[in-house]
């Protein structure tokens, strides 16, 4: 019987909100001197070296017929956000990005509904349509160089990322059943990020980067190297230790504040802040939320 939420767990839910929230700042800050290719290759590159050690125990937790769809988990979970997100930020606030991505659940459900048929209810039919709405509202009206119709057309990258984590989602709720979430995880992200290593290194031209850019070249590769093994090593291990504590309905709720953080990082950051992004970015929440199941 999993226990009720304690002090620590509160805690533990704003740390990984922060965390969460700050990697689109991180993202924002590598592009200064990495291409949005090398950011994506960094992240996942370095994601694998530290998950090298557990990636040996739960590898063998896994069946050989397993691993190629574990293969698409990762690279819908995992690869394919990791190049998406960098590529929109080179045109969207790092605040923007952030908040737009608290579509996920939205996303996930959508996945569910239209492709492994999940009847939805009234209520959630009416909460994709009023997160949508907000997500719409939110790229077209937040203040950027692009203008309104072309920051939408980035978003759709942004969109395009949420939907690929609720079809890895999706996929993990019905055909990884019997597997624990760590393991999944686990083998999911180093099967996608050993490739992405030896690219790094091979062809990826991330070492002349960095040596050549100089200071600029080394704080950003710390800022990647904070992005990978923070927000997508640590913080997803510490995610599963709270949702096995707590349960999934409490550790979600880090969703909604994910968002926030991305927002105040906008503005510790110099980002512009208009008005309208407060009302879009609440009914993007309010449609989460009523997306999601009871």
């Amino acid at each position: 019987m999993q226990e009720g939420p304690t002090a620590r767990d509160f805690l533990t839910l704003l740390g990984l909100s922060l965390i969460w929230g700050s990697s689109y700042v991180l993202i924002k800050w590598g592009l200064d001197v990495f291409t949005a290719r090398q950011v994506a290759v960094l992240r996942l590159g370095l994601s694998a070296i530290a998950l090298a050690p557990l990636a040996i125990t739960h590898l063998r937790r896994v069946r050989l017929g397993q691993i190629p769809l574990l293969i698409v988990v990762g690279l819908t979970g995992t690869a394919l956000p990791a190049f998406l997100f960098p590529v929109a930020q080179m045109y969207l606030s790092s605040s923007l990005t952030g908040m737009l991505s608290s579509l996920v659940p939205l996303c996930t459900f959508l996945v569910a509904w239209l492709v492994f048929r999940d009847r939805p209810a009234q209520r959630q039919v009416i909460g994709i349509a009023l997160g949508l709405l907000g997500a719409i509202a939110l790229a077209y009206y937040s203040p950027g160089g692009q203008g309104g119709t072309q920051q939408l057309l980035y978003a759709g990258l942004v969109l395009l990322a949420c939907f690929c984590y609720g079809t890895s989602a999706n996929l993990v709720a019905n055909y990884f059943q019997d597997v624990p979430a760590l393991t999944i995880t686990v083998v999911s992200y180093f099967l996608v990020g050993l490739p992405a290593l030896v690219y790094a290194v091979a062809v990826g031209e991330v070492i002349p980067t960095v040596v050549g850019a100089g200071h600029a070249g080394a704080m950003a590769l710390l800022y990647v190297s904070i992005l990978a093994v923070g927000s997508t090593v640590l913080a997803g291990l510490v995610y599963y230790r709270l949702v096995q504590r707590t349960g999934a309905v409490f550790a979600s709720t880090v969703s909604y504040l994910i968002p926030v953080v991305a927002l105040l990082w906008g503005v510790v950051d110099g980002e512009g802040v208009v008005w309208i992004q407060v009302p879009a970015i609440a009914l993007v929440l309010v449609g989460v939320f009523m997306s999601k199941r009871s």
